[in-house]
């Protein structure tokens, strides 16, 4: 089995959280990652790395790379391909720092 599914059955589930916002240092919204089929494995990593860091830091963004497993060096060969892997590689390229605002479900 890919490394990315082992990876994922190891973090906590996200069935409660409807979407996370990422924020940029002024506030201001620069991507959602909603609970939706196609996504739902980058909501539980970005979730999981929220809730250890308190936001998606240089730190955290590598630790997500490695979560992501074998799609992290398909990212690097295609970007564009996967825009929340992308996003980690960038965080961690230029030391930037994302706040998360966490929205649950009803």
């Amino acid at each position: 089995m890919a490394q990315f599914a082992e990876n994922l059955k190891k973090l906590p589930g996200v069935s409660h959280v409807a979407a996370i916002k990422l924020l940029d240092a002024a506030g201001e919204v620069l991507a959602v990652i909603e609970n939706k089929p196609g996504s739902q494995g980058s909501l539980a990593v970005y979730n999981h790395l929220a809730q250890t860091y308190g936001a998606i830091t240089p730190e955290a963004a590598r630790k997500g790379l490695e979560m992501f497993a074998e799609h992290t060096e398909d990212a690097r060969a295609n970007p564009g391909k996967h825009a929340n892997i992308d996003r980690l590689l960038a965080l961690v390229e230029e030391r930037k720092t994302l706040r998360t605002k966490h929205i649950f479900a009803v």
